[in-house]
C-alpha cells in the first residue's frame, strides 16, 4: 500500500521512478487519487520493483506487449524513451517489436514500428522506380 502523499508529490514521484507519466496518471491524480495509487501499486509490484528481471528486460517486454495490444503511439514511445535512457539500443528495441509480427500481425507491428521510428529518427530508402506511396499503416 502506498504511503499517504499529496497528489502533486505523488505524480512527481511517479515521473522520477518511471521516467514518464501518462495523461491518465495526471487526471487520475486530481480526480481519483485513491484508484491511481492502487493501480500504481500493482505496476510497482509487477514492473518497477527489482525482482528477477532487470529494468531493461521489463521495458522490452512492455514495448512488445503494448505493441501487441495496439496501445497509443505515445504510450509505446514513453517506454521506448525509457529503454533508450537505460542503455537499450535502438536495434534491440526494433528486434523486440519485430517479435509481435508472427503473433499479432503486421498491423500491430506497424504501430509499434512507427512509434520506434519517430523516437529514434529512423529513415528508409525510397524506390527509384515509380510506385504508389503507402502510409505507415499500409499492408505488408
Amino acid at each position: 500500500m502506498s504511503t499517504v502523499k499529496e497528489p502533486q508529490s505523488y505524480i512527481d514521484d511517479m515521473a522520477r521512478t518511471r521516467g514518464y507519466v501518462l495523461d491518465y496518471h495526471k487526471v487520475m491524480a486530481k480526480h481519483d487519487f485513491g484508484v491511481l495509487q492502487a493501480a500504481n501499486d500493482l505496476v510497482g509490484a509487477a514492473y518497477l520493483d527489482q525482482r528477477a528481471l532487470d529494468r531493461k528486460t521489463k521495458e522490452l517486454i512492455f514495448i512488445v506487449s503494448l505493441t501487441v495490444m495496439r496501445a497509443s503511439k505515445g504510450h509505446i514511445q514513453s517506454h521506448i524513451r525509457v529503454a533508450l535512457d537505460l542503455g537499450v539500443t535502438a536495434q534491440e528495441i526494433l528486434e523486440a517489436i519485430e517479435i509481435s509480427l508472427p503473433e499479432a500481425g503486421v498491423v500491430a507491428f506497424q504501430a509499434g514500428f512507427d512509434a520506434w521510428r519517430e523516437v529514434v529518427g529512423a529513415d528508409g530508402l525510397e524506390p527509384t522506380v515509380q510506385a504508389f506511396q503507402g502510409g505507415s499503416g499500409a499492408g505488408a
